[in-house]
């Protein structure tokens, strides 16, 4: 065992045995890397706590995104830039599919509804299933959603992108505007609630795929499954025909899942679907008697 002198007021020297001090050290970073171990490990989720998390954290998104300065004329710019670039790609059809569809009142109506509704109301039920079905992958699917939403907060912020809907002279109609949809936030009397101008990632793809994704991986009926892959291959569809997105801000939104992915990836070591799907209570510590 090595031992090192120090020197006492006194002048006299004692010996401090240097595996003491190591054994302070071994003792800190191994309570930390317990700590560390535990906050990784699937807990059954609770219910109060999850309703709460979820209601202020989307209280919050909603307010950091209408935060962000709509900066007008440079959302513009943006987005003749996109589109100069879809043109470019060859991929520049939106106006088209905007035009098509619109022509068909039933189904643009019914797409306006879509658009203003499921992307909550299938993120919340898949929400509720996970909770119910697979509590020990609740935690980790949720960390994808919030880190997914998050890292959009970032590009809201340093790319404002104005909607087709919006473009100065860019010839899309404003499907909402002229059918008069009812309870829309992108146009009509709710547009002054949201920034029109956050358009860069799409969450509409972002929260559909995690949605889809999450069914195909997780449920075990095979229609189940298939509409999980057929979600937001139609929200994609929709957000194109309200003229509400680009084609690139799909992939701006697909880019952001990958990055919740990543970090839930990091977190837990493994992807959601290849943790345990149930979360058993741990085994009691046995008491130790005490002496009389």
């Amino acid at each position: 065992m090595s031992e090192t002198t120090v020197t006492t007021p006194e002048g006299r020297e004692e010996a401090v045995p240097q595996t003491v001090a190591d054994d302070v050290v071994d003792e800190s970073g191994q309570s930390a890397r317990n700590v560390l171990r535990r906050l990784r490990v699937p807990r059954r989720p609770r219910l109060w706590f999850e309703i709460l998390l979820i209601a202020v954290s989307y209280w919050t998104y909603s307010l950091i995104r209408n935060a962000v300065p709509e900066q007008k004329a440079q959302a513009l710019r943006n987005a003749d830039w996109i589109w100069q670039v879809e043109q470019q790609l060859g991929i520049a059809v939106e106006q088209s599919v905007n035009h098509a569809i619109n022509a068909v009142t039933w189904l643009i109506v019914g797409m306006n509804y879509y658009y203003a509704t499921l992307h909550f109301v299938v993120t919340l039920g898949v929400l509720v299933w996970l909770y119910r079905s697979h509590p020990g992958r609740y935690a980790a699917t949720r960390l994808v959603l919030f880190a997914t939403t998050g890292v959009a907060l970032v590009g809201y912020y340093l790319f404002p992108l104005a909607p087709p809907r919006l473009m100065n002279g860019g010839g899309f109609i404003d499907t909402v505007l002229v059918h008069q949809t009812w309870g829309s936030m992108a146009s009509g009397d709710l547009k002054n609630m949201s920034n029109q101008y956050a358009a860069m990632p799409s969450m509409h793809i972002g929260w559909s795929l995690w949605c889809g994704l999450t069914l195909f991986a997780l449920a075990t009926v095979p229609w189940v499954r298939v509409l999980g892959l057929l979600y937001p291959t139609a929200t994609l569809v929709v957000i194109v025909a309200t003229a509400n997105h680009f084609w690139l801000d799909a992939v701006g939104g697909i880019l952001c899942l990958a990055f919740g992915y990543g970090v839930v990836r990091v977190w837990y070591g493994a992807l959601p679907h290849a943790l345990p799907r149930l979360v058993h209570a741990p085994a009691p510590r046995a008491l130790v008697p005490t002496k009389a």
